[in-house]
């Protein structure tokens, strides 16, 4: 009979294998229907009808055509179309902007998602002749780009670090606990975090003074002679006065960290209405904007290399670069389109 007291288990998603396909042939060549192949072997009717049909072949016997089921050419059969299912690769439909992401990525260091977030952007390629980044990853892995892993300079040094907040052991001012919610959220324009970057470890050596404008992203990069709180504050005097009546209302906070470097900037504060922030020792993630750039200034002035060798028009190009780089964070433009708006609105005031 073919009627079973139990009834089968779902088991969707999950293909016949090669002892089931035995199973099956023994079974059928009992005279069991495919309704009562699928209770015994718990799977739906439909299933089964479906295999016999794909493993069945035509033979001969004593001069007649007979049909025959055979697991073998079932499982053969199954294989095959297992190789031609699945999504192609678009390699060849995308081929120009394939290119246009090698260019880009190599000749002016842009990201992958970020050249596919600018290319939907500025719409240079139709939607249809693209691939998204998760696609453009999975070509370098597989090794169908000219990039590698080991080209793209956050993937393989990435890491993820415990937050610890620790107690202002050096008190130069302000703490960062104090900096109101509309500078947290970068709500409002005018709000920047600061740091130094050293070269090669020598009081002959320059040092570079970075300032990243926290709802844009614009950089400002200063060089300096020596890391002296005197020098800080004449760079940052120096970047003010080329904003001219404006400097106010482009510089409302800094938020830095405990370095000596840093200790003077108190007299800013009393000589303007900049609001001077510093961060919890050990906390670099509370200027993470500002860290953040200081490691792509890293790709062009890597740590060691004496920053002397390094012209004002080579830091300026670094400074664009960084500038003109598009962000997905801002909707794929760039910190100086970004910041131009800003200024713009400023003068409407």
């Amino acid at each position: 009979m073919d009627n079973y007291n139990n009834t089968p288990i779902s088991r969707k998603n999950k293909h016949l294998n090669e002892f089931e396909r035995g199973q099956i042939a023994a079974l059928y060549n009992e005279g069991f229907s495919a309704y009562a192949i699928g209770k015994r072997l718990r799977r739906a009717s439909n299933t089964i009808r479906n295999e016999l049909k794909r493993g069945t072949v035509t033979q001969i016997k004593k001069d007649k055509e007979v049909e025959v089921y055979y697991p073998d050419t079932g499982q053969i059969i199954y294989e095959n179309n297992r190789k031609n299912c699945g999504k192609k690769y678009r390699i060849l439909e995308c081929e120009d902007f394939l290119d246009h992401v090698i260019d880009q990525f190599k000749n002016k260091k842009i990201s992958l998602d970020a050249i596919v977030g600018r290319s939907l952007k500025t719409k240079i390629f139709k939607k249809s002749d693209m691939v998204c980044t998760k696609t453009l990853y999975n070509y370098v892995d597989l090794g169908l780009l000219d990039i590698k892993n080991m080209d793209l300079p956050l993937k393989l040094r990435r890491s993820t670090k415990p937050k610890r907040i620790r107690k202002n052991k050096r008190i130069l001012g302000r703490s960062i606990s104090d900096r109101p919610e509309n500078i947290n959220s970068r709500k409002e324009f005018g709000h920047w975090e600061i740091d130094t970057m050293i070269g090669k470890k020598s009081k002959k050596d320059s040092v570079l003074l970075t300032l990243t404008e926290r709802q844009s992203r614009m950089e400002i990069i200063e060089k300096m002679d020596s890391k002296t709180s005197d020098a800080v504050l004449k760079a940052l005097d120096k970047v003010m006065l080329s904003f001219g009546h404006a400097s106010s209302k482009v510089f409302k906070s800094l938020t830095s960290d405990n370095g000596s470097e840093f200790s003077n900037l108190g007299d800013l504060e009393n000589k303007s209405s900049i609001k001077i922030y510093y961060a919890h020792p050990y906390s670099s993630f509370e200027r993470g904007t500002n860290e953040r750039h200081n490691g792509l200034i890293r790709r062009f002035i890597p740590k060691g290399k004496s920053l002397n060798n390094y012209s004002t028009n080579a830091i300026a190009r670094v400074e664009t670069w960084c500038n003109t780089l598009p962000r997905k964070i801002l909707d794929y433009l760039t910190p100086q389109e970004v910041f131009m708006k800003e200024i713009e609105l400023l003068k409407c005031y």
